[in-house]
């Protein structure tokens, strides 16, 4: 690339012109002429850095900002968690600055003889920052130190001193405007797509330098004695760290602002359309863990939702269902590992009857909306979802997946529809008393005749019908049979990925024209019939699906601690993420409205609506 050297030429003379007569009226008026119509600027953070009794930050870093579009604002070193908190909700993206040495002692380890300029007052500040922006999934740029920064938060590891490079002089005697020596940037990557090339020429300031960039970042640049320059996300996030300084580069370090601007104009975004927005899940299975010690009202590591992945991924609302697994039944076809199991050996917990069981799990989850009712609160119908929006408390709304819950006694579909359920799941894994599962033996030839009286108490109990899991004969079966729509609160599209458990296009589109939705879901096997699955293959089921129905009948089932979960969307935290992939592809706010649970709520309420008192 062509070097460019930084110049301030520009700005000195605004400050020059505006200084000439003093006039702070004038000054003013020149300020509101300029602010008449303001564009749309994103917030950038930058982390300052701590000397003696000042904290600093060196002008370019600003000018840079200022030059991509952004608004710069200094973030001290302070390491109180509400500061940081209250911090990172009025910024849009985040800068991790250049400075000394990390403390070894934050990755276990003793100090070397090459350690030097440790700054203990920014390490925990800017360690914990990273860690709670990356919780929100807020856009970050570490530079030169801050790449470090990003490495050491996120579970990998910085050496303390180059040793084995006899190559090329990584700490450079010129003028920090110079570059010194070159990166490869591999292809494929978001860095390369800023740059369009595979060789850039740098500076470089460091000795310390990341040696494994773990599980959340890979490497995106090496120098040619295989040093890491540069790493960026592995799950589609917008996380860059560089071991050079491109704020000192001037136009050749542009780029990397001007992608930071444009992923904090898009978090922006995103954030202002959740608060406008319900956004709803419509199937987790994180209550079979409740019973298990987990703690739904703290940050638990053991489950994917809760109170605060919900509020950091700017979820409203979740369907809670109670998970019962399928037991083996005579020519059921479910796994032999069942078989002759009782229903207790299954759910890991002395229950024998599942009505029972149901009812365990459900006071479990009232326990936890009763422990914080100034964030929690049930929800049964759209009406209770939006007040709880308004009074700014996450909705939990009650589900059942397998009707096996009932038994084999049709009033317990009343008992049910007291404790609030809004919908039940007819089978899992497996066939049952009501009809044949995607992965059973076709034991009853679709909904049985019980079955089909458990479909009409439902529609009259105002329980929506939930078809996932359900073979297809029973699919269109209990199309025929249901008086309200359908729905498939977690199936994708097995034109994408052949598995049973997925809809066929013909499916869908029965679905659409019967009014009913399919919500994709994030389980890896529904989503890729081999490699690794993440949010882009969530987002093409859910592009399909929109293809063949319309964009009225889909939406978003995560299946959150049923094994659903992909990097990019690995739990509820990431929600947020899914939004802003609609955003780059265009999707408008009514459209993401639709599928962040609009749809979903058509249908419950022309459910509700249809219900006998």
């Amino acid at each position: 690339m062509t070097k460019l050297r930084f110049s301030l030429s520009a700005f000195h003379s605004i400050i020059e012109n505006q200084m000439k007569d003093f006039s702070l009226q004038s000054l003013t008026d020149k300020a509101y002429t300029a602010l008449s119509t303001p564009p749309h600027r994103p917030v950038i953070g930058i982390t300052a850095n701590h000397e003696g009794i000042d904290h600093t930050i060196r002008e370019a870093y600003c000018r840079q900002v200022e030059a991509a579009g952004g608004v710069p604002v200094i973030i001290p070193p302070i390491d109180d968690p509400q500061t940081i908190s209250t911090t990172l909700d009025r910024i849009d993206a985040v800068i991790l600055s250049g400075g000394g040495d990390h403390n070894p002692l934050w990755q276990g380890e003793q100090p070397s003889m090459k350690l030097g300029n440790i700054n203990a007052v920014r390490d925990s500040a800017e360690l914990l920052l990273t860690r709670l922006a990356f919780n929100r999934q807020m856009p970050m740029l570490g530079i030169c130190r801050g790449i470090q920064t990003l490495v050491i938060a996120l579970g990998g590891h910085v050496m303390q001193d180059i040793k084995n490079s006899t190559i090329i002089k990584h700490s450079q005697d010129a003028d920090r405007s110079e570059p010194t020596h070159t990166v490869k940037i591999e292809q494929g990557t978001v860095l390369y797509d800023i740059y369009k090339e595979e060789k850039i020429t740098v500076n470089s300031f460091h000795h310390q330098a990341v040696d494994n960039s773990g599980t959340h970042l890979r490497t995106a640049a090496m120098s040619d004695d295989c040093i890491v320059e540069a790493v960026e996300s592995t799950e589609q996030k917008s996380i860059i760290g560089v071991q050079w300084h491109p704020e000192w580069l001037g136009e050749d370090g542009l780029p990397l602002f001007q992608w930071l601007v444009q992923r904090a104009t898009e978090y922006r975004q995103a954030q202002r359309l959740h608060d406008g927005l319900l956004t709803l899940d419509t199937h987790c299975d994180t209550p079979m863990f409740f019973h298990q010690g987990v703690d739904f009202t703290k940050r638990d590591p053991r489950i994917l939702v809760d109170m605060h992945k919900m509020t950091e991924g700017r979820l409203d609302a979740t369907f809670m269902v109670c998970y019962l697994p399928q037991p083996y039944m005579d020519n059921n076809g479910a796994s032999e590992e069942r078989k002759g199991k009782p229903f207790s050996e299954l759910v890991h917990f002395p229950i024998e009857s599942p009505k029972a069981y149901t009812d365990f799990i459900f006071d479990e989850i009232t326990k936890i909306v009763e422990s914080r009712p100034d964030r929690l609160a049930f929800a049964r119908t759209e009406e209770d979802l939006q007040r709880n929006k308004r009074d700014g408390k996450k909705s939990i709304v009650l589900g059942i997946e397998n009707g096996l819950a009932i038994e084999d006694a049709i009033n317990n579909l009343q008992h049910f529809a007291n404790r609030g359920i809004a919908y039940m799941t007819l089978c899992h894994n497996g066939d049952n008393l009501i009809c044949d599962s995607a992965k059973g033996a076709g034991m009853n030839n679709g909904v049985s005749q019980f079955g089909e009286k458990v479909i009409k108490e439902m529609n009259r109990l105002g329980i929506m019908v939930d078809l996932s899991h359900a073979g297809e004969k029973s699919f269109y079966d209990a199309m025929e049979i249901s008086s309200t729509p359908i729905v498939c609160s977690h199936s994708n599209c097995r034109s994408l990925c052949d598995h049973p458990r997925n809809l066929t296009d013909d499916q869908l589109r029965a679905l659409a024209r019967n009014g009913g939705v399919a919500h994709t879901t994030f389980y890896p096997g529904f989503l890729r019939a081999s490699g690794e699955a993440d949010i882009l293959d969530a987002v093409a089921h859910l592009e399909h699906a929109i293809s063949i129905m319309g964009i009225d009948h889909v939406g978003i089932g995560t299946d959150f601690d049923g094994d659903g979960g992909v990097p990019g969307m690995a739990d509820a935290s990431e929600c947020i993420n899914f939004t802003m992939q609609l955003l780059r592809r265009h999707y408008n706010n009514d459209d993401i409205r639709k599928i962040w649970g609009g749809n979903w709520l058509r249908i419950m309420k022309q459910v509700s609506q249809s219900r006998e008192i």
